[in-house]
């Protein structure tokens, strides 16, 4: 059983994270690659693979079955962050990548993302006719080119992209400005792939760097590997007690960043989001759009509308945060669960990127993030976000299907409803700028409530009359 979600294909490993489902997977992806091809030499891609258990093992089978579909295979024969992969998808001029890894899921699950289109990640249409494919594969079809054999032959490449992927986003950088701030960094790789990766950039503009949770652990310590306020309680401990500028995490594949500032409070994916927009707006004086998700802050915005510019809100999916950058030429995107892109740099969301650019903010502003937050809200506003997460069984999601889908039910707020939406889950917007969705995660078995008002409270007293609906 294959089925994609907004973040590519997530299983438990021995239940559906299985041999014989990732050899159907590769086989659909091989002939999607031979029937998209242009050109003979467009007939190759790029694997890269995580820390998860399994993930090397299922990267060489991939890498076996793709070679035996006459594909030409470059393998990262070291552990790779997702962001790395989409960007040697780039830098080698290939239509194609995968990249085994569940990113943020439980330690019990693993996956594969699919990456198109010069390294974005595949399209519902694309994930859709591999779901297809891979359905109907008879293990007989499936050619397998033992993975020593297909070194020795030339159909499978040992590739090391590791110093172009770090010259690009140096490249990205004003690093001279980064080299005189010389901030004092700790990261906490959240026992995930971003050390080496993360701690080059950072030493490299001359930056103070101690790590934490850095050994291999399948298990991420016992703990999801997302960054949050709740998992960050060491790194937020540690920044405040031992006078860090900033503490840096990122979640299990690299993709997504946590932040902690300088007085060890957990800085929210949204306010890193306007902390980054606000930034290139104000102080480097860039032009663009914003693209957000349908469940990320609307301070975003307000933000845009002060400086002339939109922003577009596109359903969840960072394919969807791509497609819309690309529709706008926006200048970021990103979503409320930590990822985020800037023009220019790789077509999806990249964790490495976006911290080394939170350095530079605080190098080139001289300021610390909770100052340039104070001066943010001081111009736009307060809003706060609360996320509640609740765990279903098939069942439940088709009572909790029709309550919102077919019946179309609305909690009987006091605030007046400016409009309400089923683009993505149903999301209600009201009058005086907040706003809630109810959307089920395309990962997880799982139903999300998000909502942003101006005060903690009044998000929860809203998320309350939601789940009171919904019992």
């Amino acid at each position: 059983m294959i089925k994609f979600g907004t973040g590519g294909w997530r299983a438990i490993i021995g239940d559906d994270f299985i041999h014989t489902n990732i050899n159907a997977l590769a086989y659909a992806f091989g002939k999607f690659i031979k029937e998209n091809a242009e050109t003979p030499e467009k007939k190759s891609l790029v694997i890269g693979y995580d820390r998860r258990f399994l993930s090397r093992k299922a990267a060489i089978w991939c890498a076996e079955v793709l070679a035996g579909s006459g594909i030409k295979v470059l393998f990262i024969d070291e552990i790779a962050p997702t962001p790395l992969v989409m960007n040697t998808v780039g830098r080698y001029g290939l239509n194609c990548g995968m990249m085994i890894t569940a990113s943020h899921n439980p330690c019990d699950y693993n996956g594969i993302k699919i990456f198109t289109k010069g390294g974005q990640d595949a399209s519902k249409d694309e994930t859709d006719t591999l779901e297809k494919i891979a359905s109907s594969v008879d293990e007989a079809e499936i050619k397998i080119v033992n993975f020593e054999d297909g070194i020795d032959c030339g159909n499978i490449e040992l590739i090391d992209p590791f110093n172009d992927y770090i010259d690009t986003i140096l490249g990205s950088l004003q690093v001279e400005a980064i080299k005189k701030r010389r901030l004092k960094v700790l990261l906490d790789p959240m026992h995930g792939v971003s050390k080496t990766c993360l701690q080059t950039v950072l030493v490299s503009a001359r930056c103070d760097v101690d790590v934490i949770n850095d050994r291999v652990d399948p298990l991420f310590g016992g703990k999801l590997p997302a960054p949050s306020g709740k998992t960050l309680r060491k790194l937020s401990d540690m920044v405040a007690e031992r006078h860090y500028d900033i503490g840096i995490a990122t979640d299990g594949d690299a993709d997504r960043l946590g932040i902690i500032d300088e007085k060890g409070r957990f800085v929210h994916p949204n306010e890193i989001l306007i902390l980054l927009y606000y930034y290139l707006l104000e102080y480097k004086k860039e032009k663009g759009a914003v693209v957000r998700n349908i469940a990320t802050t609307h301070i975003l915005d307000r933000i845009a509308q002060d400086h002339g510019e939109k922003c577009l809100e596109v359903p969840v999916g960072f394919k969807n945060i791509s497609a819309g950058m690309e529709s706008v030429n926006a200048l970021i995107g990103g979503e409320s669960s930590g990822g985020l892109t800037i023009r220019g740099h790789i077509k999806g969301k990249d964790g490495i990127f976006a911290a080394g650019l939170i350095i530079e903010l605080m190098s080139v502003t001289g300021k610390s993030l909770s100052q340039l937050l104070d001066e943010i809200y001081e111009r736009y506003g307060r809003m706060v976000m609360v996320e509640k997460n609740y765990n279903f069984s098939p069942k439940a999601k088709e009572r909790l299907m029709n309550i919102l889908f077919t019946e179309k039910r609305i909690p009987d707020y006091a605030y007046s409803i400016a409009k309400v939406s089923y683009e993505d889950g149903l999301k209600i917007y009201f009058e005086n700028g907040g706003w809630i969705i109810a959307r089920f995660s395309g990962t997880e078995p799982v139903l999300r409530i998000f909502a942003e008002m101006e005060t903690e409270d009044i998000c929860h007293e809203t998320i309350r009359q939601m789940e009171n609906m919904l019992r």
